[in-house]
Formats: C-alpha cells, sequence, structure tokens
C-alpha cells in the first residue's frame, strides 16, 4: 500500500484551501450584486450595473429627487415607469438622480401586501401620513417631509411630477447644471406666453403642476412656515407658487419651454404648452393610457436594446406594431 506523507496531504490543503475562499467570494460578490441598490440611477433597481458601482465610489455634483406622485392602486403606471426608466442612458456626468413613487396612506387590504412587495423589490416608495387626495395638501407633505426624510444626505433640488409626465433625466440633469442652488422654482411657468413678462414671473407666476423642482433650502423653508400650513387647499400647483409669492421665495425661476410641454396626440395646432416630441425634452406630460406611453417611448427609442428571437411571434417588431403618429 502506498503511504501518503504528510507533505502531499499540505501541498493538497494548500491546493483546496485558496480554490475554495476563491469560490466563496466570488459567490458572495455575485449574491451581493444582485441586492445592492443603483446608487445613481434614474429609479432605484435591485441590479446595478457596473458603472453605478464604480460611480457610487465617489460624490456626485448633483443629487436630484424626483418624486412621483401616485396613488396605493396604480400598480401597472407604476411598473411602465420603472421600465421606462430603466432603459435610459444612465450616466449623467456624476449626478445622482433617484426617483420616488408618493402617495398616501393605505387603505386596502390588498394595497398592503402587493406594495410591500413592491418595496422589497424595488425600494422605491415613500408612504406618507395623510389621506390620498390630490388638491388637500398632499404636495404639500410631500415636501414638508422630505427634510427630514432624508436630513443625514440632502439633495440639492426636490422635484415633484405628475404620473402622467415622462422625464429625459439626461436633459433634466444638463439642464441645471449652471442654475443656482438656492431659492429656485424651475418648470413650465403657467400660462406660458406671459413667462417674458417679468413682473408676473417673479411675483404671480405658478410652475405647472406636470412637474415642477425646488431648491433643498425651499423644501426646508415649506417644512417650517406657517404661510405654507395654513393654506394647502386648492389646486396644488398654484397653491404652492402662492406661497413662494407671499414670501418672496423662489426668486430664481426657470421657465423650460419648449423642453417641458403635453402630448400633443392627434392635436391638429401646436401652442404653447402641446407640441410634437423634440429630442431636447425635459419632461412629456398628458400620457394618460398605455398607447400614450407606448408612442412616447417608441420616439425616444426605448426599446433599441431589444435582440431578436425566435421566442418572440410578432409579425414586426417592435417598430411597426404602433401606427405612425
Amino acid at each position: 500500500m502506498r503511504k501518503t506523507s504528510f507533505y502531499q496531504h499540505d501541498v493538497h490543503f494548500t491546493i483546496i484551501l485558496p480554490l475554495s475562499l476563491l469560490a466563496l467570494t466570488v459567490f458572495l460578490m455575485y449574491t451581493a450584486e444582485f441586492h445592492l441598490p443603483t446608487f445613481f440611477s434614474s429609479c432605484r433597481t435591485s441590479i446595478p450595473s457596473d458603472n453605478n458601482i464604480i460611480r457610487s465610489l465617489t460624490k456626485p455634483d448633483l443629487r436630484i429627487l424626483v418624486g412621483v406622485l401616485t396613488t396605493a392602486d396604480g400598480y401597472e403606471r407604476r411598473q411602465i415607469i420603472r421600465l421606462a426608466y430603466s432603459q435610459q442612458d444612465g450616466t449623467y456626468h456624476d449626478a445622482e438622480v433617484d426617483i420616488r413613487f408618493v402617495f398616501c396612506s393605505l387603505t386596502k387590504e390588498e394595497q398592503s401586501v402587493i406594495v410591500a412587495l413592491e418595496i422589497m423589490q424595488y425600494n422605491d416608495i415613500i408612504i406618507l401620513n395623510c389621506t390620498e387626495n390630490m388638491n388637500n395638501g398632499k404636495t404639500y407633505t410631500y415636501f414638508s417631509s422630505v427634510p427630514t426624510l432624508f436630513s443625514d444626505h440632502p439633495y440639492d433640488y426636490v422635484m415633484k411630477c405628475d404620473d402622467d409626465t415622462y422625464l429625459r433625466i439626461g436633459n433634466l440633469v444638463e439642464s441645471l447644471r449652471n442654475k443656482s442652488r438656492e431659492d429656485v422654482y424651475y418648470g413650465l411657468v403657467n400660462p406660458c406666453f406671459r413667462a417674458d413678462d417679468i413682473d408676473y414671473k417673479m411675483n404671480a407666476s405658478f410652475m405647472s403642476g406636470l412637474g415642477y423642482l425646488l431648491s433643498w433650502d425651499l423644501a426646508e423653508w415649506i417644512s417650517e412656515s406657517e404661510i405654507a400650513r395654513n393654506n394647502t387647499d386648492g389646486p396644488e400647483d398654484i397653491v404652492l407658487a402662492s406661497w413662494l409669492n407671499t414670501a418672496k421665495k423662489g426668486r430664481n425661476r426657470y421657465h423650460n419651454f419648449p423642453g417641458i410641454y403635453d402630448y400633443k396626440g392627434d392635436t391638429p395646432d401646436d401652442y404653447c404648452f402641446k407640441h410634437a416630441f423634440i429630442p431636447e425634452t425635459i419632461a412629456v406630460h398628458l400620457l394618460k393610457g398605455n398607447l400614450e406611453w407606448a408612442r412616447t417611448l417608441k420616439y425616444f427609442n426605448a426599446t433599441k436594446g431589444l435582440k431578436p428571437s425566435n421566442l418572440y411571434h410578432v409579425p414586426s417588431w417592435p417598430g411597426q406594431l404602433i401606427s405612425e403618429f
């Protein structure tokens, strides 16, 4: 019988141990990869890209929180929005953009389960302590809550937008590059034909509720202001502007036409709120149904990454499935 020396055992152990450690390390790395939050993404997802992991090691030059105001029952719309943003280019030149879905307290048994699953999967939801509403204080609750919710990691800007608004995140970021980061009120002046009237713009105007943005200091001011706290009922975009106009706040006002506009659809004529899609789009609004979302995403070539496969029995995929518009 051949004898095995202690030396041979040592050699085998010396070889096997590093290989085992290497395998364990690779396993843990891949396991961790599939549970890390996205640090520099237009929408938080459970699987980050390599670029996002690398960029998370550096401090961003610009941080934006986008709150999409929606309702707890809006499961399908939230998923469409997640899919839409997941296909945008996630490299924003050292800018961090976090998109969160914002709604009031849960009221149904099914919401408590389905929303919980969404939170576990995406970690992109804020549930406010309020009764669901549009024009009775929800926007106030959102802006006044943000400074406390994110006090340990403040943003430069806080945005509110509707769930029928699609943002082009890269264009949004670039439009803010050289803007002030204090006392900022940014959006689409309403009515936009008065945007060049400086007195109106600075003292009476309001930004359309489809999507507007405030600097962090204004969110902090709202959280402490009696003017805001005591005046929360009415069309939310007009009410918010009234707080700023009364207090002489938001002196850095940025009107973003034509980059922010309403979906044109079959409307024959353009006007100041509504026109055809343009590459310079910052936000397009009035995407009320799946067809409007599909046509918008088609224009911005959202499905360009789709690879051919014999698993898809579709006569023409994806461009000609939707008629021209």
